[in-house]
């Protein structure tokens, strides 16, 4: 690859990244899922998750509460082209949530979630999308009261 083009697909994954974040916490959860490739597969090992296929996905993400508020701010994203076709990406995250808000804005509370992502990226038919995500979380973590994953 020449320089320009590992850029290029540099940039490229690291908007798959952002873009993730930002349609869970101020889009729609669901169209997640069509950031990956149609067999795109989310893993959760501390929560035991998998969900497999863009299908799934979207059902897994759509099922978000309508009443969470959420922030996510990434940083430390680290992308690695390693072929014209194949990338991987390691970024941290901090999210803030808020279950059953009814709208206005509410006290700033801790983080409940402090973790990084271990990403793989494929090239399909011009455009990078993701092809696995797994959710590391050394910190934080869901309450009883809450669903356990990252959506």
């Amino acid at each position: 690859m020449d320089p320009l083009e590992a850029l290029l697909a540099e940039r490229a994954c690291e908007r798959l990244v952002l873009d993730f974040v930002h349609r869970l916490d101020l889009g729609e959860p669901a169209s997640v899922a069509g950031l990956f490739t149609e067999d795109g597969v989310w893993r959760w090992p501390e929560g035991d998750r998998l969900v497999e296929g863009r299908a799934a996905l979207g059902a897994y993400f759509g099922a978000r509460p309508a009443d969470r508020l959420s922030r996510r701010v990434m940083a430390n994203v680290l992308v690695t082209v390693d072929s014209p076709t194949e990338a991987r990406a390691t970024s941290y995250f901090t999210t803030y949530r808020v279950d059953g808000h009814t709208g206005g804005m509410v006290p700033a509370g801790p983080p409940v979630q402090i973790g990084h992502y271990e990403d793989t990226f494929r090239r399909v038919d011009g455009a990078w999308l993701l092809s696995t995500r797994t959710l590391f979380l050394p910190f934080g973590g869901p309450t009883p009261r809450q669903r356990p994953s990252a959506a």
